[in-house]
């Protein structure tokens, strides 16, 4: 049974949008960004993620923790920060499909915080705004049969993975699953079902975009349970995933550096290499620049070199970024 929603002129013409910008971001060789950009946009995610929901730790604080420095601040925001690197740490561990992984997942990123983390909720929940119920969850009882049913939804092929996503986002809020952590899993778990896709999702951190509109975000969630159908929620989070995709072109609208380059050429799986080979993966490079390249990533002891001339060959030193 698919979950209820409907698929809008907006909600099409976001998704062109968004297949245009990640063709751009393959082309730009973006799709694996160098770990220092990775490691920047791990940071935003996990500090905008977490100060949604209430954590008041700075992004100078959350890096520091990612640098395993001291913190002077609440405890519980402090391991909140803590749980949020383990999660980010292993994110492609994670199976998108899987309600085991799931499980596995709240139970990592809200271990310490709450009671039983890891297990659906046994007793009834709303949400709150002063005195007034705004959102009355399913029962209890119902949610083994709720959940199995998300899941069977997103291995369904008759959808796209970015609307899938979206869908599994705003039905995590609605149902409810756990007593704490649903708004983080919902975000957390968006990322993941379109990493399993589109590598630059692992780190593209729209939750900056989601908490610079946070009010709009809890509006709208809001509107989806009064018509029993998310379409808005999906216009909203595409217009999110949009966003941060144009954000990252913005950022990178310009000629990577030789270290990016070379930073970039660790990550494309070879093992091995000849100046061909680096060339094919940056076609616009001259042979020049190329030669440049591989020169400085020797000094840097990226590479090692064997052979002279037409037969040299480089090898990748195991264990660099």
């Amino acid at each position: 049974m698919r979950p209820p929603y409907s698929i809008t002129p907006l909600i099409l013409k976001q998704i062109s949008s968004i297949s245009e910008k990640i063709g751009e971001v393959k082309a730009n060789y973006l799709n694996r960004p160098s770990p220092q950009l990775r490691k920047q946009n791990k940071i935003k995610t996990i500090h905008y993620s977490l100060k949604i929901e209430g954590n008041t730790l700075t992004q100078d604080q959350v890096t520091a923790l990612i640098d395993n420095k001291r913190v002077i601040g609440p405890e519980k925001d402090i391991l909140e920060v803590l749980n949020a690197i383990n999660v980010y740490d292993t994110l492609t561990t994670f199976d998108p499909y899987s309600s085991k992984s799931f499980l596995s997942a709240h139970g990592l990123l809200m271990n310490g915080l709450i009671k039983d983390p890891g297990r659906y909720r046994n007793q009834q929940v709303g949400i709150y705004q002063g005195s007034k119920v705004t959102h009355l969850a399913p029962p209890a009882k119902n949610l083994p049969v709720l959940m199995q049913t998300l899941f069977k939804y997103l291995k369904t092929k008759d959808e796209l993975t970015l609307i899938k996503s979206c869908v599994f986002h705003y039905e995590t809020e609605f149902i409810h699953p756990f007593l704490d952590g649903n708004g983080r899993m919902g975000r957390l778990w968006q990322t993941i079902i379109l990493l399993k896709e589109y590598p630059v999702f692992e780190f593209l951190p729209f939750e900056t975009l989601i908490s610079q509109s946070q009010e709009s975000y809890y509006n709208i969630l809001a509107n989806c349970d009064k018509l029993g159908d998310s379409a808005s929620f999906i216009e909203f989070m595409l217009k999110i995933i949009d966003d941060a995709l144009a954000e990252l072109l913005n950022f990178n609208n310009r000629i990577l550096t030789e270290t990016e380059r070379i930073e970039y050429f660790m990550m494309c799986g070879f093992h091995e290499f000849t100046r061909k080979d680096y060339m094919n993966v940056f076609k616009n490079l001259s042979t020049a620049t190329a030669s440049r390249d591989i020169k400085r990533g020797v000094e840097m002891r990226y590479f090692t070199r064997t052979g002279d001339k037409n037969r040299t060959i480089y090898q990748i030193i195991i264990g660099k970024p």
